[in-house]
């Protein structure tokens, strides 16, 4: 077995992360990526099996990742009694996202990747998976704490999914527009506010 020169994966990764910013996940070359590297695209497919497997390997770990991250923060805000998760929900959500806004802005590149470059993979539906969670467990809190949506003054999960999706849409922005960090931290920090105002004045609590 002939033995992987060292330092190629990581030129190939560093390519091929140009090459996806660039021109999209559907546009990019494996040609382009190998040349860029220095190496063959035969090497790509040895080391990544396919494009997609290129770009699963840049991007997946740090899905994973802030995933956990996410479900973290929702499982432990759920293991709060009823009165602290009515208390401290605005704070906490709070903290808990300037935590994964810190994430976001060390691995910056893979998030501009997931939101850009990613149309044609699996990942393409990223934000909808946060999406997901988000309604799952803000359904939760409302059972937990009688805001149950029969309870509610017209707080759908139609609308609600239209709510959420417009906030992780607005959080993501600050990456579109390559926003520094201590700038996207106080932008969103002001539209977690906006989110749950509009939240309370339809839920009527």
């Amino acid at each position: 077995m002939r033995k992987r020169i060292e330092g190629v994966q990581e030129r190939i990764l560093e390519c091929a992360v140009e090459e996806f910013l660039e021109k999209g996940y559907t546009d990019a070359s494996l040609r382009c990526i190998a040349e860029k590297a220095e190496t063959s695209t035969n090497s790509i497919y040895v080391r990544f099996r396919d494009k997609e497997g290129l770009f699963s390997a840049i991007v997946e770990p740090v899905v994973d990742e802030f995933m956990r991250m996410f479900e973290t923060i929702q499982d432990t805000f759920h293991s709060f009694d009823e009165e602290t998760q009515r208390k401290e929900v605005g704070q906490y959500s709070a903290d808990g996202m300037l935590r994964m806004v810190d994430y976001i802005y060390d691995h910056f590149d893979a998030f501009r990747l997931l939101l850009d470059a990613s149309y044609g993979t699996r990942f393409h539906n990223f934000v909808d998976q946060l999406v997901s969670v988000e309604e799952t467990y803000t359904w939760k809190w409302m059972e937990v704490t009688g805001l149950a949506p029969e309870l509610s003054a017209g707080m759908t999960r139609e609308l609600y999914h239209m709510m959420v999706t417009a906030y992780f849409e607005g959080i993501f922005e600050v990456v579109r527009h390559e926003m520094g960090r201590e700038d996207a931290k106080k932008y969103i920090s002001m539209l977690g506010k906006y989110h749950r105002a509009g939240f309370l004045a339809i839920s009527g609590e």
